[in-house]
């Protein structure tokens, strides 16, 4: 194989510190177990497997990490990247980890270097996957490839407009295309890299079709370059029906807007707002976020814990969020069931309004033309985006049963069925407790802070549903 790091136009510096491209492929044909076969076994059991968030800056205390959260069975692992090394401020990370190893909110990957990461792969039998946010992961994917980690997050829009605030697309998708070219080197090689997409976003109210937008763009672009292996993320938002829509509509977009050929996987990220403050409510949110992944037929969970609110989480709160989401995806709770009729419709509405969004962008002949300039008139758009290219006129806000749906729709495409359908599902919206009316301001952060107050500590009014959110099956 040549042009694996020649394709990813890597300084010459690092490339002389990178192994051979034969040594690279060899290690990682030789791994026992891959991420890619841990979801191909989850896809068959049809039960969703756990994956914890964890990364520290110490190489020892990475590995301790890795250690421990694999007691408890998380099926794949995760390397959770520093700031530094996301915004390529690798100097910054690499004098950080020489002093202050434990200020680093991640692991510096790139300033351990590939050695280190084959330590990190060798030192668990679970596979492992790469987060960051990184607009420009370039080197990071080589230091992640030659260390043998064959699972990578990220995408040229989700890792460029929630986290950075002046990164043209153009160089955020151009870096990504190299990477995605890179993944099609090595499956033609017989190497595959899981390359998850981050559909979560700003994580701040997404409504499920800008996410599944943003993500069916980010799959098309990876499977023309060659990717075999996608994992599509959706963030839980909150509503039950709504949700389990979006995780069910994941693989029929991708057949019709990506390639049969390719390998779909869909990730629940569980809830990543706002959290409960107490231990007893996050806990109920994560049991709630398993048991919706379970339903709408997710292939992995990405887990929070209950100290979400509060603070990084230590070890043992991973190790109980794994446990609580895992219960809630189990077989415990198979007599619990759905309104089949409202999923199906949020699948409808969902796969629609997708559609609206990606077709016209799609029938454009240059794809990252194409989404420059759809960003640039708001034909796009992602809610809250640090970006300056993206407009966030879109202002999002819940229905009287907790669903995300537009406020303000700026200048995204939709027909007149969609709108209609949209301004219906906001038209009996509950009224405060207190019966004063609200500022749009306070209505969205009513909104953001949907799940805060769970716990009961300040009481918020509960809407009349017609049908309970699950529904116990007839025996």
């Amino acid at each position: 194989m040549t042009g694996l790091w020649e394709g990813l136009d890597l300084p010459a510096e690092l490339v002389r510190n990178l192994p051979a491209e034969a040594d690279t492929l060899a290690h990682a044909r030789a791994i026992q177990l891959r991420p890619v076969d841990v979801l191909r076994a989850a896809d068959a059991s049809g039960r969703p497997v756990i994956q914890p968030r964890c990364g520290v800056g110490g190489h020892q205390q990475m590995v301790d990490l890795l250690r421990d959260l694999e007691r408890v069975d998380s099926a794949i692992l995760s390397v959770t990247i520093d700031s530094y090394t996301r915004l390529g401020r690798f100097g910054s990370a690499e004098r950080l980890l020489h002093d202050r190893p434990a200020d680093l909110n991640g692991y510096p990957l790139v300033a351990h270097g590939w050695q280190r990461g084959r330590d990190l792969v060798s030192a668990v039998e679970t596979p492992l996957e790469v987060r960051h946010g990184s607009p420009d992961a370039r080197r990071l994917f080589a230091v992640s490839v030659a260390s043998g980690i064959l699972s990578f997050e990220g995408g040229g829009l989700g890792y460029n407009l929630p986290y950075s605030k002046n990164v043209p697309l153009s160089t955020s998708l151009d870096a990504w295309r190299r990477v995605d070219a890179s993944c099609g080197l090595l499956s033609r090689e017989g190497v595959i890299v899981d390359r998850e997409l981050f559909g979560t976003l700003t994580a701040v109210l997404v409504p499920p079709s800008i996410s599944l937008a943003v993500t069916m763009l980010e799959a098309r672009a990876a499977a023309g370059e060659g990717v075999t292996c996608l994992s599509i993320a959706y963030p839980q938002g909150g509503q039950v029906h709504q949700d389990v829509a979006a995780l069910r509509a994941i693989r029929p977009l991708a057949r019709r807007y990506v390639s049969a050929e390719v390998e779909v996987y869909p990730v629940l990220h569980e809830f990543m707002g706002a959290f409960p403050r107490t231990t007893t409510a996050a806990d109920a949110l994560i049991l709630h976020g398993g048991l919706v992944a379970r339903l709408g037929g997710a292939t992995k969970i990405v887990s929070k814990t209950s100290q979400e609110a509060r603070r990084i989480p230590d070890v043992v709160a991973n190790a109980h969020g794994v446990r609580t989401a895992a219960l809630g995806a189990s077989s415990l709770f198979d007599f619990v069931e759905v309104d089949e009729a409202r999923v199906a419709e949020e699948q409808y509405w969902i796969e629609r309004e997708v559609a609206e969004l990606v077709e016209p962008v799609l029938d454009d002949g240059d794809l990252t033309g194409a989404i420059e300039r759809a960003f640039r008139a708001g034909r796009l758009d992602v809610p809250f985006s640090a970006s300056l290219h993206a407009r966030s006129d879109v202002v999002p806000c819940r229905d009287r049963y907790g669903a995300i749906r537009y406020g303000t729709l700026g200048a995204l495409p939709f027909s007149g069925a969609a709108l209609r359908r949209n301004a219906a599902s906001l038209a009996e919206s509950p009224e405060p407790r207190d019966g004063r009316s609200q500022s749009p301001i306070e209505r969205v952060s009513a909104d953001i802070n949907y799940f805060v107050n769970l716990d009961g500590t300040r009481p918020r009014p509960l809407p009349a549903v017609p049908s309970p959110p699950f529904a116990r099956k007839s025996r």
